[in-house]
């Protein structure tokens, strides 16, 4: 498998931003489809964004004009940058490589005044 590490989680309040950051071991990552999930206390975990090798991207309804998915093969990173982030949004981020179904361990969002 392909090592994930998630980074960028932290506090913020309505209205803010923040960036999340998944670092790959290798740059096979580079070469498979990659997304980001979510998990809010009592729910399921949901596919927030997707990004192909390509570049095409995909998102939840909800988050579509707020956060947008992009990779730099260079660093074998993606990134998630979350605009005008809602309570709603509070949630622990994973980061899946399609490439064996590797997972991050996961960064905590919350989103709280």
């Amino acid at each position: 498998q392909v090592q994930l590490v998630e980074s960028g989680g932290g506090l913020v309040q309505p209205g803010g931003s923040l960036r999340l950051s998944c670092a790959a071991s290798g740059s096979i990552f580079n070469l498979y489809l990659m997304g980001w999930y979510r998990q809010a206390p009592g729910k399921q975990r949901e596919l927030v964004a997707s990004i192909s090798a390509g570049g095409n991207t995909n998102y939840l309804n909800s988050v579509r004009g707020r956060f947008t998915v992009s990779r730099v093969n260079a660093k074998n990173t993606a990134y998630l940058q979350m605009n005008n982030l809602q309570p709603e949004d509070t949630a622990i981020y994973y980061c899946r490589s399609w490439y064996q179904d590797s997972w991050g361990q996961g960064t905590q969002v919350t989103v709280s005044s």
